[in-house]
């Protein structure tokens, strides 16, 4: 070989050595924090098995982690970044949530927003053996949406073009979808035509985000809901009765009954199953039993001893019905034995 072309090979070599060394110190970088936030989330849930009692100061600890990471989760999928890294400095559990990854995938959502599935794309590619298993669909959606900027544009060569490349290969999985985007090449974007009018929409680039976001969660192992409202379903769920939904039977003091709030996020759970009814004074809130007798009205209407003595005391012994508001002396209540 010619002396110049061999001192050529040897720069591309040392090239290509310098960038896989870049790379294996960056991976190994990777490698040894993912490592010690293992440790430090293991040593977290080890904690908790040595934990004396849930009265102890040791769980008021260890669930105040517990909330200020639900917290933090629900702020970083809302977008609240900044605000979730503050909370995270602020109470050294940076090591317990996964900021980065969130940054990582607010970058992707930022261009899809700008309408560019670029970023997206570049996402896809290095995580396609990933998406594979879990048989995404996520490339070949970007792929038909970039066909359909170049229909909008009315770029019909450069549409075919790219329909051959990156479409046709698609085809044994989603030809149905292929030949109807291709249907784009007849239609221009102020078409009335339903199929291919919801095909322009700019509503799309919306569904890819959302497809992105599930498909990324899926990646990391989180929940397709946020840990806050997984948490408060499950305390919602062990609450939740008939009466929550009925107007005259609601509850002030109950979570479920507040429709504008939790209440909302308990419509599709099941309700509760009580082996053991609970009644609860609809004045204080209280469960009335033994220490707390429930007590009727001569309208009918139960509420607790303890709450009906305290109205007495502050109205010369006369009771207001909250419900008719009727007026009764304390003498006139009677006991109510529970079958």
């Amino acid at each position: 070989m010619d002396p110049k072309q061999v001192e050529v090979a040897l720069e591309a070599i040392v090239t290509r050595l310098s960038t896989l060394k870049r790379k294996l110190k960056d991976t190994r970088a990777e490698e040894t924090l993912y490592s010690q936030r293992t440790k430090v989330r293991l040593q977290h849930l080890q904690e908790f098995t040595i934990i004396p009692s849930l009265d102890s100061d040791d769980f008021a600890r260890w669930s105040r982690v517990r909330l200020n990471r639900i917290l933090i989760d629900y702020m970083l999928r809302d977008g609240f970044r900044e605000t979730a890294t503050l909370l995270a400095k602020s109470e050294h559990i940076e090591d317990l949530v996964d900021i980065e990854l969130f940054v990582q995938s607010a970058k992707v959502e930022q261009a899809l927003m700008r309408q560019s599935c670029a970023e997206c794309l570049q996402w896809c590619k290095e995580n396609n053996s990933s998406l594979k298993k879990i048989k995404s669909t996520l490339e070949f959606s970007l792929r038909e949406q970039e066909f359909i900027e170049l229909a909008r544009e009315r770029r019909w060569q450069e549409a075919i073009a790219y329909a051959q490349k990156h479409l046709i290969p698609w085809k044994d999985t989603h030809e149905k979808e292929i030949n109807h985007v291709m249907g784009l090449l007849a239609f221009l974007p102020e078409t009335k035509c339903h199929p291919y009018k919801r095909l322009y929409g700019k509503s799309r680039w919306n569904d890819l985000i959302s497809q992105f976001r599930s498909n990324n969660f899926a990646l990391q192992f989180f929940t397709p809901e946020p840990l806050l409202n997984v948490t408060l379903q499950a305390g919602l769920s062990a609450l939740k009765t008939p009466m929550c939904y009925q107007e005259e039977h609601r509850n002030i003091n109950c979570p479920v009954c507040d429709p504008d709030t939790l209440g909302a996020l308990a419509t599709d759970l099941p309700l509760s199953h009580h082996f053991n009814s609970s009644i609860v004074c609809r004045i204080s809130g209280q469960i009335m039993n033994e220490d707390n007798l429930p007590m009727a009205l001569p309208n009918g209407y139960v509420y607790s001893y303890n709450a009906l003595a305290e109205m007495a005391s502050l109205n010369n012994g006369k009771i207001t019905c909250p419900r008719t508001g009727a007026i009764y002396d304390i003498t006139q209540i009677k006991k109510v034995f529970i079958s």
